[in-house]
């Protein structure tokens, strides 16, 4: 018998950090990886309709792939496989009629989101909206009658619309353009454009410029998007249609604001509606939210739970419709939203908080109203949990090594899409209390089976401010003991995102460096996600040293092994952990090699450059300009070390990246050029911050291809 559970033991081990495939994994199977999400039960409970996004050949361009949405259907008992219900054209964010006979979705027609539904009876989708501003996000009401979706509506717009502004106001919040008062310069120019003419001709020729696209005038605080600026002030508003074709969008919020969430309540009779209705702020300098009640048709609108300072958000009613489950917080700091229930009448005063110290999302509340269910990242897994209403007790319902990315819930069944290390993406179907699991699609299954996959070994250790810091080891896919390989030490971003075997967007690049024959380390720093609030905050005013010190303990305990090559080291990582490469291989000169990609190199730059500027007040205390933070900003931003910076280095940027801003790279580049340093920079043209995520795939595989190359060069010559 022991000499058995010896055996049993060296079989788990040899299985830990190798699936029994023969095939390693290459850059092109980025392009196999389908992911399933959106999931959503029947009303009855009996069929799932789910969203698959796959990669597929872009017309008859050699290397160029797109993006395709279908929507899916699978009978929950698995007792027949997945149906695509779309082709084509691409599908998404599927919705239920209550009597299960009719699926809502979006699709583009004509440039803009349109809503259709296909009818179980038969047929062909039918467009059920041809709305000017698109339709998104459709909820049914109750009864099957109508169709509650949302639109993003342009305050160009919203000054002519009839309906969403009937009296022809402008905002009484200031629109902020110098020298004008009351908004005045919002009023109708009826002037004759004329160069030459008097002053509101000469103003009525520069509006055509800015409706030619010659010029934008900016006078917004939030003024870059994703990859392009804009001038332009966007809000999004909610309707009403019949449930038939054709019909004609009716608007159940209106005026100046910016609208969230709206669903009906169980009776049909109310809306719950979340948003933002400052009347003294312009919207980009307003973070608060609030959450209303008004009837089916908008009527009567009045504030449930607001604040100033206060953000309210993620609403969702019970079955009954006596109680509401949301999350709220401060705004503009770094923190964790609390989880509370409300009665639907009650005031700030009956508010009942959950104490969780998770950052949460999709809430779903169970049938008898017991439970309230959530996903939360935690510990390098997303599971899925559910509390207790009465105890206030929170039970995990899956495990820290794998992450699950949409659920559904009816009854006694629960569905979701999981991500694992042994598969990226599939469907699953359990009981309620997520036992009993059986997988219903083989989207990845069928050809991931025959790869040789390398499992992730999880570590820990106490770093000096007492935080337990997690980190994981892979070893190469063709492994063998007693011989050493080169490592690469991978941070994510954020800071605030959390890696572990859950996370679906890292699958490919490790497991493909892992079968070019690295080891790979990465782990979750002090200012990660999902250790709680503590942990989340223990970057503040210390985005390099503190994270530093953490990255480098790990790969330092990881070397304790004996399969790490020491003297072949690398190091990368995106967004923030671009910037934490860039600190890093200024402090240290371990590294053969390092790459960053998107990274942030100067802070007091990246506030005037970056989307994502708020990340500077929220975690080094106040604006460059101020004296106390101007220092804190020059100690924490990496070109402050740049002459210190020897290791080889290779530097990427999205050429249309306005979440932390090209010029940071440029710099960067500039100055180890101008240094004589060895270094590299490659700009995409097009991509945005999300290249590696959701970008174009043929650079999505040259990124990944230009890394390991350049890693290559300086450790396996």
């Amino acid at each position: 018998m022991r000499k058995f559970f010896l055996l049993l033991v060296l079989l788990i081990a040899a299985n830990v950090f190798a699936q029994n495939g023969t095939e390693l994994i290459k850059v092109t199977d980025m392009l196999r990886i389908k992911q399933v999400g959106s999931v959503s039960l029947s009303p009855d409970g009996s069929k799932i309709a789910f969203v698959v996004t796959q990669i597929e050949p872009d017309g008859d361009t050699k290397w160029e792939y797109r993006y395709q949405n279908q929507l899916w259907l699978v009978p929950t008992d698995g007792s027949s496989p997945p149906r695509a219900l779309t082709a084509k054209e691409a599908a998404s964010q599927p919705a239920w009629s209550p009597d299960g006979k009719q699926l809502a979705f979006v699709r583009t027609a004509d440039g803009k989101p349109q809503i259709f539904v296909l009818s179980f009876d038969g047929g062909e989708p039918v467009q059920y909206t041809k709305f000017k501003y698109g339709a998104t996000s459709p909820k049914w009401s109750p009864d099957g009658k109508k169709i509650l979706f949302a639109s993003s509506v342009t305050l160009k717009e919203l000054l002519k619309d009839a309906e969403l502004n009937p009296n022809k106001e402008i905002p009484k919040w200031p629109y902020e353009k110098p020298g004008f008062d009351n908004n005045a310069q919002l009023l109708p120019n009826t002037a004759k454009a004329d160069p030459d003419g008097s002053m509101e001709e000469i103003r009525a020729y520069l509006d055509n410029n800015v409706a030619d696209k010659k010029a934008k005038v900016i006078n917004k605080l939030n003024f870059q998007e994703e990859s392009t600026t804009s001038a332009e002030l966007s809000f999004s508003h909610f309707f009403v249609i019949d449930a038939i074709p054709g019909a004609q969008p009716v608007a159940v919020t209106h005026g100046f604001y910016r609208f969230n969430s709206a669903e009906f309540t169980p009776d049909g009779k109310q809306l719950l509606i979340v948003g933002d209705m400052d009347d003294k702020q312009h919207p980009d300098r307003s973070l608060e939210s609030e959450i209303f009640l008004a009837d089916a048709n908008g009527k009567n609108l009045h504030m449930l739970l607001g604040a100033e300072g206060k953000n309210y958000n993620s609403a969702k009613l019970s079955p009954s419709g006596k109680w509401i489950a949301f999350q709220y917080g401060n705004t503009s700091f770094v923190d964790i939203p609390t989880l509370a229930i409300i009665p639907i009448n009650g005031s700030v005063n009956d508010i009942i908080n959950i104490p969780f110290d998770r950052n949460k999302g999709n809430l779903v509340w169970s049938n008898d109203e017991k439970y309230i269910y959530f996903g939360a990242q935690s510990n390098g897994g997303s599971p899925v949990y559910r509390v207790d209403v009465k105890t206030k007790q929170v039970e995990a319902l899956s495990d820290f090594n794998s992450g699950i990315s949409s659920f559904d819930l009816r009854g006694n069944k629960l569905v979701f899409a999981k991500t694992e290390v042994a598969n990226p993406s599939e469907l699953y179907a359990a009981d309620a209390s997520m036992k009993n699991t059986v997988r219903l699609s083989s989207f990845n299954y069928d050809w991931i089976k025959n790869k040789k996959i390398s499992f992730p070994e999880k570590k820990s250790f106490v770093n000096e401010k007492g935080l337990t810091v997690e980190y994981w080891i892979m070893k190469p896919a063709n492994y063998e003991a007693g011989k050493k390989y080169p490592a690469i030490l991978d941070i994510h971003g954020g800071p605030t995102a959390m890696w572990g075997p859950g996370e679906s967007s890292m699958w490919h690049e490790f497991q493909y460096y892992c079968s070019r024959g690295y080891v790979v380390v990465y782990g979750n720093p002090r200012g990660s996600g999902g250790y709680g609030a503590d942990f989340l905050r223990a970057n503040i005013n210390d985005w390099g040293k503190g994270p530093t010190t953490d990255v480098l303990t790990y790969l330092d305990k990881a070397r304790e092994g004996g399969f790490i090559d020491t003297s072949r080291l690398a190091v990368t990582g995106g967004s923030y952990a671009g910037y934490l490469v860039a600190w890093i291989i200024g402090h240290d000169q371990r590294f053969k090699a390092a790459c960053s990609q998107r990274g942030v190199y100067d802070l007091r730059t990246f506030f005037g450059e970056g989307n994502a500027w708020r990340l500077v007040p929220n975690y080094f205390g106040g604006y460059p300009w101020e004296p106390a933070t101007k220092i804190n900003l020059e100690r924490e931003s990496p070109i402050t070390y740049v002459e210190n910076i020897h290791t080889p280095y290779l530097i990427f940027h999205g050429e249309n990246d306005l979440r932390t801003g090209v010029i940071q790279g440029e710099m960067l580049y500039r100055s180890l050029k101008v240094l004589g340093r060895t270094v590299e920079y490659v700009r995409h043209p097009g991509a945005t911050h999300e290249i590696t995520r959701s970008g174009n795939n043929r650079q999505r595989i040259d990124q990944m291809l230009r890394t390991i190359e350049f890693f290559d060069r300086f450790i396996k010559h």
